[in-house]
């Protein structure tokens, strides 16, 4: 019976390679955890709708996106400043919440190279039967839309609504139909104009920057009439250099977050160092698996026997500072020995027993007095300790004699 109860106690309960493989998936789910809560942000780009080339909402702009890429012309999209530097045609789209900051930074990232600025238009929210869609609950007010049209030129929103029914092109041509309720900007320097100074296509002057009042003329919305879905795929082809390939910004919609530590450790120049780290941790781990030789047993921290105790008070000692008044202590301890050993008279104190001793002593000037001596006037542990050992031999060899 004894012997089966042992066998139970000393059987593992679970095997080791299961354990394991648990540990390892448990480390993988949280690499994976942390790398996608990392990057979460740029995969919901377009998921809570907004005005970015991936939402589909009806002011997203994915149709236009999806529908040159049926066409055999496939845009690319542009999720750090650097993507932006780049030559073609950059289309940026701009939501009522995004940051003014970002947006210069991009107009300085697009010094010198063809761009597209689609003004904001619609006030959305969120459309809680579906994912990424939203609801218009109006217009943007003209002051709303003017503080994002200020970054491109001197001009304001029109208020009065257009009753024409096509946009005129600079070279006398003609785009239909007109967007409802269309949004336009006083300007001479027109390249679409719903007439007169109507301005829907706003040229800078001193940049190759293009600023489209009116986003019904690209958005999703607008791709349902496919007359305006000819028409944005035109305007796109008009503003577009030498053919030169289109490309849909992102930073502006949050793809460009900065000051973010986990993304910086797991992108270059800093992955290298991360990498390093992981694989020093994981090889800390491998050696603290196995252990090389029996586990070492707790000991006292003050053992028992006299060597101990006397190794003890000398640590506490030499700790304490006090070692350099041993000598004279000693040399009295040894006096004491040596006048019980040798029947001094009563009544003798220090230099007295001192003289009285060595008096009978053989040894001389080597004997008793310069030993004694030697031990009080030393300066040094070093010393202390040789001279302690030669007055110590003497003593043992007077004991023995006797």
């Amino acid at each position: 019976m004894t012997r089966q109860v042992q066998l139970v106690m000393t059987e593992q309960p679970f095997n080791r390679r299961t354990v394991f493989w648990g540990v390892l998936a448990s480390l993988l789910a949280a690499a994976g955890f942390v790398l996608l809560s990392t990057y979460a942000p740029d995969f919901r780009i377009g998921q809570n709708g907004g005005a970015s080339a991936l939402s589909k909402s009806g002011t997203g702009f994915a149709g236009l996106v999806e529908l040159m890429t049926l066409l055999g012309d496939e845009p690319e999209t542009a999720r750090s400043l650097d993507d932006l530097d780049a030559d073609g045609l950059a289309v940026v789209t701009i939501n009522a919440q995004s940051d003014p900051d970002a947006l210069k930074e991009i107009l300085a990232a697009r010094s010198g190279l063809a761009t597209l600025f689609v003004l904001p238009k619609w006030r959305t929210v969120p459309y809680p039967a579906h994912e990424g869609w939203q609801i218009q609950t109006g217009r943007l007010s003209p002051h709303e839309v003017d503080q994002w049209l200020v970054h491109f030129a001197e001009v304001k929103i029109g208020r009065d609504k257009v009753k024409d029914e096509r946009l005129k092109v600079r070279d006398g041509a003609f785009v239909a139909p007109v967007p409802p309720d269309l949004q336009w900007a006083a300007s001479e320097n027109a390249a679409i104009s719903a007439g007169g100074d109507r301005a829907v296509l706003i040229e800078a002057k001193d940049e190759p920057f293009f600023v489209l009042t009116d986003p019904d003329m690209l958005n999703n919305s607008a791709l349902k009439d496919p007359a305006r879905a000819a028409a944005a795929i035109g305007l796109i082809e008009m503003l577009r250099p030498n053919g030169d390939p289109v490309l849909f910004d992102l930073t502006l919609h949050g793809a460009n977050r900065k000051h973010d530590l986990m993304k910086l450790l797991l992108e270059p120049p800093f992955l290298a160092l991360t990498l390093s780290i992981l694989a020093a941790a994981a090889l800390a781990v491998a050696h603290g698996l196995g252990r090389f030789g029996p586990a070492e047993a707790d000991t006292r921290a003050i053992p028992f026997g006299k060597r101990a105790l006397v190794e003890t008070t000398a640590r506490l000692m030499r700790r304490a500072g006090r070692l350099d008044r041993l000598g004279p202590r000693y040399a009295g301890l040894i006096r004491r020995r040596a006048a019980t050993l040798l029947g001094a008279p009563h009544g003798l104190r220090d230099e007295a027993l001192d003289d009285w001793i060595a008096g009978r002593d053989r040894d001389g000037r080597d004997g008793y007095a310069s030993l004694s001596d030697a031990v009080r006037k030393s300066g040094s542990e070093a010393e202390l300790m040789l001279s302690a050992r030669r007055l110590h031999k003497w003593i043992a060899r007077r004991f023995r004699e006797r």
